[in-house]
Order: C-alpha cells, then structure tokens, then sequence
C-alpha cells in the first residue's frame, strides 16, 4: 500500500478540488476521494452538512459509503481514503469500520483530529483495526485552503 509520495499528492491536489466546491457551496471546505485496490477512483464526497441538514455529512463519511456501495462490499480494506482535514473521531471511526487500507490526510485538525492529533482512535485498544495513516500530504495548501475560508466568512459576519 506504500506508494510514492507524487501519488499521494496528485490524489490530494484531486481532495482539495473537490474541498474548493464544498466551499463554494458555503460548507466548510473539506474535500474526500476513495481510492480502489487497481488504483482506479472509486468515490468522491465533500462537506454536505449545510446543504443536507445533516450532521453526520462530513465528506469521509459521505465518501465511504458511496464507495462500499460501488464496491458491493464495506470491507474497504484494499483502498485508499484521501481527504484534506484530518478526520474527526467519528469520521475516524467510520475509517476504521471500513477495514481501510490506509487513510491520507492533508492538515491536521487541532482541535478534532481523531487520527494522532488530539485523539488517536487507529492505536486505541478499542479498535478492531490498525488503521495505517500518512498525514500532512499537500499540509500547507490544506491549512491554507481552510484558514482563507474561515477567514473570508468572518470578513462577511462584519460586514452583515
């Protein structure tokens, strides 16, 4: 599952493309890919909890179940997740049901990250599968990408 590190950025250039729509659309701009055992794309997801008044619509969850359902099977244990935000602990959660292969991150998230940050659900000894984990792929452009929208959306509450 190791591959080189052009790969995992060219994945996540395609995460942060779809983070940028999610915030276009007024969500907070986290963008989700699922990679499939052949190297082929087999899901895409971005932040839909605004849009779907739904809480539970954070793009890896969203991204997960789409590729389970592609898939046939939600034992995702030969792919690959690729999202811009460090997963918060559900969303961490979701990863390791899913038996994933690996999980790439962009940013770390300091105050939910669920995958080393502040919490580290793949080591806990509630977890029923080592989730590998590669943080901080394309980390600057994800960090920024998230700081430039929240801080545009502040900019918009003062003017209001």
């Amino acid at each position: 599952m190791l591959l080189e590190d052009s790969a995992h950025e060219q994945w996540m250039d395609q995460a942060l493309a779809l983070a940028d729509l999610a915030g276009q659309a007024g969500e907070v701009p986290v963008g989700a890919l699922v990679v499939g055992p052949g190297g082929e794309l087999l899901a895409t997801a971005q932040n839909r909890r605004e849009r779907d008044a739904d809480p539970t619509a954070h793009a890896e969850v969203l991204v997960l179940r789409a590729a389970g359902q592609r898939l046939g099977n939600w034992h995702l244990n030969l792919c690959r997740l690729y999202v811009t935000l460090e997963p918060c602990p559900m969303c961490a959660g979701a990863a390791i049901l899913s038996r994933l292969g690996l999980v790439v991150y962009g940013a770390a998230d300091p105050k939910s990250g669920a995958l080393g940050t502040v919490l580290n659900l793949p080591t806990s000894p509630a977890s029923n599968h080592r989730l590998p984990v590669i943080g901080g792929v394309r980390e600057d452009r994800c960090r920024a990408q998230l700081q430039d929208w929240f801080a545009q959306r502040r900019q918009e509450r003062r003017q209001d």
